[in-house]
């Protein structure tokens, strides 16, 4: 019996864990992949507190070396349920089932992928996830983004003041994301639009040298130099196993506020995984140490 489970040993899940160890309270993380979730996939981080520059893996490796050296256990298991006991809580696993008097859920997300082969090769090397993250390494470079929604257009924004040129490659003969957006778009003299396209290759072996484009009028093609892939068509949660506890909401994000608290008592959220505005390693961080906190006085 450990008094506090945390699914997901991304910076939520293993903040939760650092809190709930000085609280001294037994814990028990469970990671079904790798330890960090998407922030390894930054090959530098410039936007932490206290730290100018270091890798994903670097943060990430510092944080789980914290977390044990506090006694916390570490245990790579993939979480299948959860069945709420009343005052105890069983997690399910594909290899077992463990009991804990509460459940944080530190599940994150994972950026939807284009599927292309060269992609997961690439990742670091020129395809990004995140212009907040990523953005600054690639002024006055060349970079395009996939994608045409708000997220796109946001990241295509933020590139535009960075690089020398950024090109806009969506699917739809049109950009779906806000007029106010498709604004600020068009005014921009170094933003190039391509759409009914679609990304059919990522060129480069060591680095991305450019991207590869089918148009679906006519399935001509066309390939674009960059220095730089932006994938930016959407994020997926992973929450639906939890649904027998947890409230989601239209697009599957755990439905809770900044309390990360669940409708079910002893059960609670963190992270990338809940609804929230902006999903950043220091808000991620954040809801780790409410959750924690929360958790505890439940607790107690």
């Amino acid at each position: 019996m450990y008094d506090i489970i945390i699914v997901g040993a991304g910076p939520a899940g293993l903040t939760a864990a650092l809190y709930a160890r000085r609280a001294n309270k037994s814990v028990l993380v469970l990671e079904q992949s790798t330890f960090g979730g998407q922030v390894t996939f930054s090959p530098q981080i410039e936007n932490y507190p206290g730290f100018v520059t270091m890798s994903g893996n670097e943060f990430i490796d510092k944080l789980v070396d914290q977390v044990i050296e506090q006694g916390a256990e570490i245990d790579l298991k993939t979480v299948t349920g959860i069945k709420d006991n009343g005052d105890t809580k069983t997690v399910v696993t594909t290899r077992g089932e463990f009991e804990a008097k509460a459940v944080i859920l530190a599940t994150g997300v994972k950026h939807r992928e284009t599927g292309l082969a060269a992609e997961e090769r690439l990742v670091g090397h020129g395809v990004s996830y995140c212009a907040v993250c990523d953005g600054a390494f690639y002024k006055n470079k060349i970079v395009a983004v996939l994608g045409g929604g708000n997220s796109a257009l946001q990241e295509a924004v933020l590139l535009s003041e960075l690089a020398e040129k950024v090109y806009i490659l969506q699917d739809l003969d049109f950009l779906t994301g806000e007029a106010k957006l498709v604004e600020k778009i068009n005014a921009k003299d170094n933003v190039e639009v391509f759409t009914g396209c679609l990304l059919s290759d990522i060129t480069g072996e060591e680095a991305v040298t450019g991207v590869e484009i089918t148009f679906k009028a006519d399935s001509s093609k066309k390939i674009i130099p960059v220095d730089g892939l932006f994938v930016a068509i959407g994020l997926i949660p992973d929450n639906d196993k939890f649904a027998s506890v947890t409230d989601l909401d239209e697009y599957g994000y755990f439905n809770s506020d900044e309390n990360c608290l669940t409708r079910t008592p002893g059960v609670f959220v963190a992270g990338d995984c809940r609804k929230k505005r902006i999903r950043q390693i220091t808000t991620a961080s954040a809801d780790g140490a409410v959750a924690a906190l929360a958790a505890c006085r439940y607790i107690d």
